[in-house]
């Protein structure tokens, strides 16, 4: 059975979006998912299913909307993919506490990044449906603005990582 890492947005950030994981692997359940893990409090979830990549995505969004009152996005990648993305990391020596996966639905576009404003110290790279950003002088700072990127969520490079070490142990 196939395995995948999905990925919501906006959950536990900041003060909104409370969603305690406890209540994402109940929720996980009950749309019918199995070996179900989630990893920090951020919304990443490792699941299995015999379903296709945009199934789970509809059927994981449709039970967290019942479930909280309000639409949440998922990105989902298969084990294959989360691996790719920790392995085209175009900044592999930079710390991977400061470099972000920004996930996409749709692949990125040739001119994806031509409208980026407010670039400071950062430095961006595209991937497949992903964009790779360094935040030199760090996230907290940055003024960065991608608008290839609006309806995205990211991830730092460690976080990444491991989530591609835990969905290819389940």
């Amino acid at each position: 059975m196939p395995a995948y890492v999905a990925l919501l947005r906006g959950v536990n950030m900041a003060g909104h979006g409370k969603l305690p994981m406890a209540e994402l692997q109940a929720v996980c359940r009950k749309a019918g998912f199995t070996s179900i893990k989630t990893y920090l409090a951020s919304g990443n979830v490792i699941l299995r299913s015999t379903a296709g990549v945009s199934t789970v995505k509809v059927r994981l969004e449709d039970a967290l909307a019942a479930h909280t009152g309000r639409r949440i996005r998922v990105f989902v990648r298969t084990a294959a993919e989360i691996a790719a993305v920790a392995h085209d990391n175009p900044f592999p020596a930079k710390p991977g506490s400061l470099v972000a996966a920004f996930f996409l639905d749709r692949p990125v576009t040739a001119d994806a990044l031509q409208s980026v404003q407010h670039q400071g110290s950062e430095e961006i790279r595209p991937g497949k449906r992903e964009f790779y950003v360094y935040f030199a002088a760090g996230f907290a700072g940055s003024r960065l603005r991608i608008p290839a990127a609006k309806d995205s969520t990211a991830r730092n490079m460690n976080t990444v990582a491991k989530l591609a070490e835990m969905v290819a142990a389940i």
